[in-house]
């Protein structure tokens, strides 16, 4: 474990040498808590945990049963999946914030922390609206688009994502004086031309 002033990080990583490399990667500016199993993570989440990078394949408990738990304890951790596992339809239900496909470069998991915690700061709609846009660009980067219009999950991520951008469209328009928001939303216009054109 590293000791910084600077936010908490749970590393959960089965494989000792991926684990060790993503602390290396972080510590100096983050604290890094490793956990080595799933229940390992779960007795090491408190309130002081701010980004929990996650395995989703560990022996025992698997990296999205520790999610569960984490939000059915309560928590408000902001969540990366990051996993040699292709994404399906599944993750359309799962609560994480953000998902990194192995191998991650030492660049790309350190701005995933970096992209997580600026949207602790976010108000709660722009969280959710970037972590389902997460969801759809992983989808989109793994099933042809034959699939993807056949999937009743994938309709359903399509009609949570257009609920959101018509929420987000009200709130603009009720809180246009809060300059939190507003920075939010300048943040996610920022990053907007990233992501890929809807495609039904």
């Amino acid at each position: 474990m590293s000791e910084t002033d600077g936010p908490v990080v749970l590393v959960v990583e089965d494989e000792p040498d991926v684990a060790e490399t993503y602390e290396l990667w972080l510590a100096g500016t983050y604290d890094v808590r490793l956990a080595a199993s799933g229940t390992e993570a779960l007795e090491l989440v408190d309130d002081a945990v701010d980004v929990v990078l996650l395995d989703r394949m560990m022996p025992g408990m698997s990296g999205d049963e520790v999610l569960a738990e984490i939000r059915e304890q309560g928590y408000d951790v902001r969540v990366a999946m990051v996993t040699a596992v292709d994404p399906d339809f599944d993750i359309v239900e799962m609560g994480f914030d953000d998902y990194v496909t192995k191998p991650p470069t030492q660049e790309s998991l350190r701005g995933t922390v970096e992209d997580l915690l600026a949207r602790g700061n976010h108000v709660d709609t722009v969280q959710e609206y970037r972590a389902l846009l997460a969801k759809r660009t992983a989808l989109e980067a793994e099933k042809g688009d034959a699939e993807l219009a056949e999937s009743d999950a994938y309709a359903d991520l399509q009609s949570q994502i257009e609920a959101v951008e018509a929420e987000l469209d009200d709130q603009e328009d009720r809180l246009l004086d809060d300059s939190e928001f507003v920075g939010a939303i300048r943040d996610f216009e920022d990053g907007a031309g990233d992501r890929p054109e809807d495609s039904g």
